[in-house]
């Protein structure tokens, strides 16, 4: 079963829409074909997903956190969550109000991902985190092509590898198959995208690659895949 997983940025309280890992320039969704509230509570009892991706944008940027209302939408749905892990405390903050941790490279160190994934085992998710073809991390050990990452999670027990295109992300720029294809095939995880869906035919290229799920909100939410789809996977 593919597994279509709906995403919620969520900035004060709001759903907004992610654009290419632009932070400071997200806005609440507008023109959805699914819901026309902003209330992440509101949205999810509209799409009625098995699972969500939440990025809670005020902890990404050090400035609050929406963890109530996260721990709220836990309580309905299956939830991962990314708070911008960099430390195992935060680790176990998220954990604590969702069903998966998602540790990102873009603030976490290799060495936080080996202790999650020592303590949490397969509620941690990895994502590599990606933009303009570059790996985004602080870490020098991190500071590798994404194939040869993929390569060294294999030696740890974890869920999901998140491949997040943040440069593809809201955008609609479609998938590129050759590159998620390398990584399928060095994995021993189940390989998830994030960034850039546009259709069900990108759905159904990936699909054909052996990718496991993807990452949607944009295309969810412009009616270019339906909800059923998501409710159901394919």
């Amino acid at each position: 079963m593919f597994r279509i997983i709906f995403v919620l940025d969520i900035l004060e309280g709001k759903a907004v829409h992610a654009i290419k890992g632009e932070r400071s320039k997200y806005l609440p969704v507008q023109g959805s074909r699914v819901c026309d509230s902003v209330a992440p509570l509101e949205i999810v009892s509209a799409v009625k997903p098995p699972e969500v991706y939440i990025a809670d944008l005020d902890r990404l940027q050090h400035r609050g956190n929406n963890f109530g209302l996260i721990g709220n939408i836990s309580g309905k749905t299956a939830v991962m969550v990314d708070i911008g892990a960099a430390s195992m405390e935060d680790v176990e903050t998220a954990a604590a109000i969702a069903d998966t941790v998602v540790v990102g490279t873009e603030t976490a160190s290799f060495e936080l991902i080996k202790k999650a994934a020592q303590k949490l085992g397969n509620r941690i998710n990895v994502s590599i985190d990606i933009k303009n073809g570059r790996m985004l991390t602080q870490d020098s050990r991190l500071m590798v092509e994404p194939e040869e990452l993929v390569r060294m999670l294999n030696d740890y027990d974890i869920g999901d590898i998140i491949i997040l295109d943040l440069g593809r992300v809201g955008t609609g720029l479609g998938v590129d198959t050759d590159f998620l294809g390398r990584l399928v095939g060095i994995s021993e995880h189940s390989i998830l995208l994030g960034g850039g869906v546009r259709d069900m035919d990108d759905i159904e290229a990936l699909k054909g690659i052996g990718v496991c799920g993807a990452l949607v909100a944009t295309a969810v939410h412009n009616g270019k895949i339906p909800v059923e789809a998501v409710r159901k996977g394919i």
